[in-house]
């Protein structure tokens, strides 16, 4: 249910200016700790500037436009009027990190026209929240202009010193980098272009990716995103090193040469600024969803939140393929000769699966390789109409595998690959969505990996980001979830389409299967919590229980046990799988912590943690009122103090701990684990010791 309360001043939206002329308004935070302020300049440019805290963390920032066959928005600009509301709501999350969302701003509007001809109209809206800032544009219906064509957002954010920023290079096509720990002025994108593990990469200009968070030299954090992408080009951040400004940089097309083309009226996607004093005040930020609009599918109840096993990692390891006949190397990426190693997506195999999840309180099942198609997907040019999401290879029987599931209370979670071929998925969705509704399955995880059909465009771009939204609208039609993997990127559209339930866009877990510089290693995770996982919810497939990798002698998972367990409260998602081979669990302890974590959560709190370091971060389980704490740190070991005051003064709980034991260490002893009952309340504290690359989890379950 949602409780909205909009406050108009004086019973009315205010008229603060209707001028002409370079007259400036300022917009504040509903505690007034955020001050958005907004003018034209002499030449009628218009600029902007933030204050947080009473501090500049944005200084004057220009903002226009560059068009095809149009003069550039830029200058020249008066304003014509501007309205100033307040906006009040609680929402409800049919699913999420808390159940409860606050969506409080004050919002400025600001109409502009330009003083001559053609005298097009252009209007901002600034949203001043109590946890960071949203501005957007909006084209109106005018005269004389039906349509534009973007070649260039020139937004500018101009920094006010020399931060320390986490970033990804802006990358048109995938996100799946590592991160890098750098100065502003010592962000380098473009020597990271080439990258053997990335083939598909295509970085054209020094820029990064969104989300990218920095830390002032005062403690400060900022983390810079976008929110509600709708018809619009992804936008990357040009970095002006020199400056310490960074400027809007639309994903384009080689196809077509421009950036974004629309009909009037419409209105950009949101740019956002999130801040925070303490870097864990960005985890707990709802600035993202909150800009989007409210859930337009109603009643998502047939979808689930679930943990989930799969037959996927054994491909990885090179233990089976996803291919039939067992002609590809899928582990390596490349064509060879796998004849030895058996095709996973069997009836037989599946059926394994669902026996386990099960035992374990389980309840979903993902397949990959089962449909016909994998034997000439990856490598290839012509991968067009390659794939069929309807035939399944003759030794999996799909409705065999979904009635057995049924019987046993485990759901089968579909899976398309479209080999970056959108066309092809296009053309088949209706009748692959009806084929899963007909079964009954309502999640699907889709991928595209590889370059973009047709070559030209990108992952990033307006085009695939209208794919990647049909796919959402065509799934809701057919009450079917949506997990995509090589996505575009999350920005809050998981309020307004509740069936975007979780997505890859980031480095996951395979990377430590087969990557060949090492995998990720212990801080990339403490920097995706406050990165990547900013923008949504992460499918990164934690619970790796046997680490050191005996298939992949040159690999391995580079984190402790614990931690693993951890990711589980960490790393949010709606869907959590158990990673490992059934095998690896049979018979360790430990796995009693993935039966009993929660996926759905009634509230969220972040009890400590720095980008990069190390994060703790504890969850209350949505119906039960048990509480999960999972923490994790980078390669260095380190102490940490926790407080329980979170926990209800009046109730009982059955507390269970999972910690690095004394020895653990990520590469020389990863899987030493103590797993101890201990006795908290609400009052309690506890110092936790957390070795190189290690981490910590806790089940609180709550007592009846």
């Amino acid at each position: 249910m949602t409780r909205i309360l909009t406050i108009f001043t004086m019973l009315g939206v205010v008229v603060l200016t209707a001028c002409s002329g370079n007259s400036g308004t300022t917009v504040t935070s509903p505690s007034g700790n955020i001050e958005i302020s907004f003018k034209l300049n002499d030449q009628g440019a218009p600029v902007y500037a933030i204050q947080a805290m009473g501090k500049t963390v944005i200084d004057t920032s220009s903002m226009g436009f560059d068009f095809r066959d149009q003069p550039s928005m830029a200058e020249g600009f008066q304003i014509t009027g501007s309205t100033l509301q307040s906006f009040e709501e609680t929402w409800t999350m049919p699913w999420g990190e808390q159940r409860e969302v606050e969506n409080n701003y004050n919002e400025l509007v600001v109409h502009l026209k330009e003083t001559e001809a053609p005298n097009r109209k252009l209007d901002i809206y600034f949203r001043a929240y109590d946890d960071g800032v949203g501005f957007r544009y909006h084209f109106p219906e005018q005269s004389g202009v039906d349509s534009v064509i973007i070649m260039d957002e020139n937004t500018e954010f101009q920094l006010t010193g020399d931060h320390m920023a986490w970033w990804i290079p802006g990358d048109w096509d995938i996100y799946e980098h590592l991160y890098n720990t750098s100065k502003v002025s010592e962000i380098d994108a473009i020597k990271l272009r080439s990258n053997d593990n990335l083939a598909q990469t295509h970085i054209p200009e020094n820029a990064v990716n969104t989300p990218v968070t920095m830390r002032a030299d005062d403690g400060m954090h900022l983390s810079f995103h976008e929110a509600n992408l709708t018809d619009y080009a992804g936008m990357t951040l040009k970095v002006v090193p020199d400056e310490l400004t960074l400027v809007s940089e639309l994903v384009g097309s080689d196809i077509t040469g421009y950036k974004v083309k629309r009909a009037l009226p419409f209105s950009t996607p949101w740019r956002s600024i999130q801040i925070g004093e303490k870097a864990g005040d960005l985890i707990e930020s709802k600035l993202i969803v909150n800009l989007n609009e409210p859930n337009k599918l109603g009643d998502v109840s047939w979808f689930t939140p679930m943990k989930y096993v799969g037959i996927w990692w054994e491909m990885h390891l090179g233990v089976s393929t996803w291919d039939y006949e067992g002609t590809q190397d899928m582990t390596t990426f490349t064509e060879g000769n796998a004849s030895s190693v058996k095709h996973g997506a069997t009836t037989e195999n599946a059926k394994r699966y669902i026996d386990f999840a099960a035992e374990n309180n389980i309840k979903g099942l993902l397949v990959e390789g089962w449909n016909t198609g994998w034997d000439h997907w990856i490598g290839f040019e012509d991968r067009e109409g390659v794939f069929d999401f309807i035939t399944p290879y003759p030794d999996y029987d799909l409705e065999e595998v979904v009635r057995y599931g049924r019987e046993k209370g485990v759901e089968l979670i579909m899976h398309h690959e479209t080999s970056a071929a959108p066309r092809t998925y296009d053309q088949q969705m209706d009748t692959a969505y009806a084929l899963m509704e007909r079964l009954g399955i309502h999640s699907v995880k889709t991928g595209y990996v590889g370059k973009i059909i047709p070559k030209g465009e990108y992952h990033h771009g307006q085009w695939m980001v209208n794919h990647y939204r049909r796919a959402l609208e065509k799934g809701a039609a057919h009450q079917i979830a949506i997990n995509a993997h090589e996505p575009i990127k999350a920005t809050g559209l998981r309020r307004t389409y509740p069936n975007a339930i979780a997505r890859e866009g980031l480095r996951g877990q395979e990377f430590n299967a087969w990557a060949s510089d090492g995998g990720n290693p212990p801080e990339h995770l403490p920097i995706v919590a406050f990165t990547r996982m900013l923008a949504g919810p992460i499918d990164f497939t934690p619970g790796i229980f046997d680490i050191k990798l005996p298939q992949k002698p040159d690999n391995q998972v580079n984190t402790t046990l614990a931690q693993q367990l951890a990711l589980y409260v960490v790393i949010y998602s709606p869907i959590q799988m158990a990673a490992d081979l059934p095998q690896n669990y049979e018979g360790n302890p430990a796995l009693q912590f993935i039966r009993d974590v929660g996926v759905d959560w009634e509230q969220t709190k972040v009890l400590n943690g720095e980008v990069g370091d190390y994060v703790t971060i504890a969850r209350e389980e949505r119906e039960t009122g048990n509480w999960f704490v999972g923490g994790i740190t980078d390669e260095n070991e380190r102490s940490i103090t926790l407080s329980f005051d979170f926990l209800d003064d009046d109730a009982e709980y059955d507390a269970v701990i999972y910690r690095d034991a004394e020895d653990a260490h990520w590469d020389k002893n990863p899987t030493a684990i103590v797993i101890e009952e201990i006795d908290v309340d609400a009052g309690s504290e506890m110092t936790i010791e957390l070795a190189e690359g290690g981490g910590f989890a806790i089940s609180l379950l709550k007592r009846n």
